[in-house]
């Protein structure tokens, strides 16, 4: 929700800043409005569109590598959730309440990750692989063989359990605010530096409306895309309902 509003704040400073600044021309002194002031005005804005350009590119590179490396993450926590159900599978039958408890956890997992929810870092979810993690623990191998997978099981669910907290991590957007700040305030110059001079016609005026839409959408897509687990673009639960399939067919 906030990647909306801070796209609004964007759309508003933008528009604000370019038609504020022509109706603010005419006001300002003759001696102001020089074509050398100008001049040196308009090159200070290139100087800020240059910057602001790279900043976004590198905003959106930021935040394209962080979706990338999420669902990734997720895939691969997905496969793990399935490895650890079947190696369940093979110990015995006493492993059928920490079966249960995974498949509970998974289920729960991929329908309030498809409602958007930060099912990952939910108590009720970790209750739920814990509780499996404490079965695992609990069992008494009856020999070697046996013995061999409890030793493999609880390997594998530390890992499950270290990948479940990565991706917690990873869900909270790695884009710092001052950079946001400093980039919302660069175009709010170039846009006012743009609008200083612009005749005054409806050409100009729709002009200044689209690019200020487009830019805010812009920077609410590179926001959006850097929370994988909300928003308009997100990662897909697709890879835990294919692994909540795969617990359910095994008995």
């Amino acid at each position: 929700m906030h990647d909306v509003l801070i796209a609004l704040l964007v759309l508003a400073c933008l528009l604000a800043a370019s038609f504020g600044s022509r109706t603010l021309y005419e006001r300002v002194p003759e001696r102001h409005r020089v074509g050398d002031t100008e001049d040196t005005v308009r090159l200070f804005a290139n100087f800020f569109v240059v910057m602001a350009s790279l900043v976004i590119g590198l905003m959106l590179n930021t935040a394209k590598n962080t979706f990338e490396s999420v669902d990734k993450n997720v895939h691969a926590y997905a496969t793990e959730l399935i490895l650890f159900d079947r190696t369940m599978k093979h110990y015995g039958p006493e492993t059928a309440g920490a079966r249960r408890s995974l498949l509970a956890y998974t289920e729960q997992a991929a329908a309030r990750m498809e409602q958007s929810d930060a099912v990952l870092s939910s108590r009720t979810a970790e209750s739920l692989l814990r509780g499996a993690g404490d079965i695992i623990r609990a069992l008494k191998p009856a020999d070697d063989d046996h013995n061999y997978l409890k030793q493999h099981l609880e390997d594998r669910f530390g890992k499950i359990y270290e990948m479940r907290w990565a991706l917690v991590e990873q869900s909270e957007g790695s884009l710092p605010a001052a950079l946001i700040v400093m980039v919302i305030l660069w175009l709010v110059l170039i846009f006012a530096s743009y609008g200083f001079r612009a005749p005054h016609n409806i050409v100009v005026g729709t002009s200044f409306v689209v690019s200020s839409i487009l830019v805010a959408g812009a920077i609410y897509l590179i926001l959006d895309m850097d929370v994988p687990f909300d928003g308009m673009i997100q990662v897909s639960p697709a890879p835990l309902q294919r692994a909540v399939a795969e617990l359910r067919l095994a008995p």
